[in-house]
């Protein structure tokens, strides 16, 4: 598969990388948290705990207790691919969580980024 390698890398690496990205651009870790959140329907105990067992991606996005129904509404190009012309369901949904992360980090309003 020739995600795999996306696939297997660590959530948590992923997490700070997308943490010091947002707060280079002077936003919170609290809003990384907030969209991750909304994208996946992870408590923020739960978050936690997949960052502390270091799942990998994979893994956590097929344990999103409750993915949003309105991530659809997400549209964009992220790593020059259009978000919503992924075929890869995990795959579209870690291009989404990259998505959100960069219109956080793009000072964008977090109504605007929540899609309310």
């Amino acid at each position: 598969m020739k995600n795999s390698k996306l696939f297997g890398m660590s959530f948590a690496r992923i997490y700070n990388l997308y943490v010091k990205k947002v707060e280079r651009k002077g936003r919170s870790k609290s809003e990384v948290n907030d969209v991750i959140k909304w994208l996946t329907g992870y408590s923020q105990s739960e978050l936690n705990s997949q960052i502390k067992k270091d799942v990998d991606m994979e893994t956590f996005i097929k344990e999103s207790p409750d993915l949003n129904p309105s991530r659809k509404l997400i549209k964009g190009i992220i790593c020059g691919v259009r978000v919503e012309d992924i075929e890869d369901p995990i795959m579209q949904i870690i291009r989404y969580m990259d998505k959100l992360v960069d219109e956080v980090a793009k000072g964008r309003a977090m109504e605007k980024i929540l899609r309310k």
